[in-house]
């Protein structure tokens, strides 16, 4: 059942029993509208933000309740818009509408964030690197390891996801990350993957991974400048850590 369905069942009744309902969640919706684009993004909480990409989804229903329940359930807005979609169906009165447009927002922010790291040389815009690596990665129920291939001067060649593997695991072959590099004419790599769990503390094996992808890289004169890990916690560099 889709979310239009729900809405077709809950709004099913006699028209004076919406015309009570409507001015209810018809003020709230353009109070909170007018709030956004008067005082910017700041000015609402995360399930305010919920509650303005959900509008879109459910025309007429009050969606406060259920913004509120996802952002109990996932913890914060970001964490919503990345979330499974099957664990998203798992909500009452969640659909294929709902999931649509949060899907659809999650794409825009990773759109974005990626088109700011690709514009710039990427060792000057380490910011933009990161957030774009936190966007994409960081809230995955999986892991996931991308690589960043830049050439001689540090600009972005592409961006690849190279494995994906379980909630704590993610196999790494280092000679096949090398080889994809010598095919783009990579000069240098950037290393990312996430962790699930939300600590981006390295582990033992993320740190001996890293090491053998320097010892096959280094005799063909390709840089790892760095591995960054993400998670819901925040990120670490093995660059900034010295690991590397």
């Amino acid at each position: 059942m889709t979310d239009r369905d729900e809405i077709s069942d809950d709004s099913a009744g006699p028209s004076a029993g919406l015309a009570e309902a409507a001015p209810h969640y018809h003020g709230h919706r353009e109070r909170l509208r007018g709030r956004f684009r008067d005082a910017g993004a700041d000015a609402v909480s995360d399930y305010e933000l919920l509650e303005l990409v959900l509008f879109r989804a459910i025309p007429q229903r009050d969606v406060k309740p259920l913004a509120k329940e996802m952002i109990q359930k996932f913890g914060s807005f970001g964490e919503v818009i990345a979330a499974p979609r099957k664990r998203l169906k798992e909500i009452k009165g969640v659909g294929d509408a709902v999931i649509d447009e949060l899907k659809i927002v999650h794409a825009a922010a990773n759109r974005l964030t990626r088109g700011q790291a690709q514009k710039r040389t990427v060792l000057s815009s380490w910011s933009s690197v990161i957030d774009y690596c936190r966007t994409a990665m960081a809230y995955e129920d999986k892991e996931q390891f991308r690589l960043l291939f830049l050439d001689k001067r540090n600009q972005l060649i592409a961006d690849e996801m190279q494995q994906k593997g379980t909630v704590d695991h993610t196999p790494v072959y280092p000679r096949e990350v090398v080889k994809r590099a010598l095919e783009l004419s990579a000069t240098a790599l950037i290393l990312v993957h996430n962790h699930p769990s939300g600590d981006p503390t390295p582990s033992r094996a993320d740190i001996q991974m890293t090491q053998a992808i320097i010892d096959v890289a280094k005799p063909l004169g390709i840089s790892v400048h760095d591995h960054i890990i993400v998670g819901k916690e925040g990120h670490a560099s093995f660059k900034g850590l010295k690991l590397i």
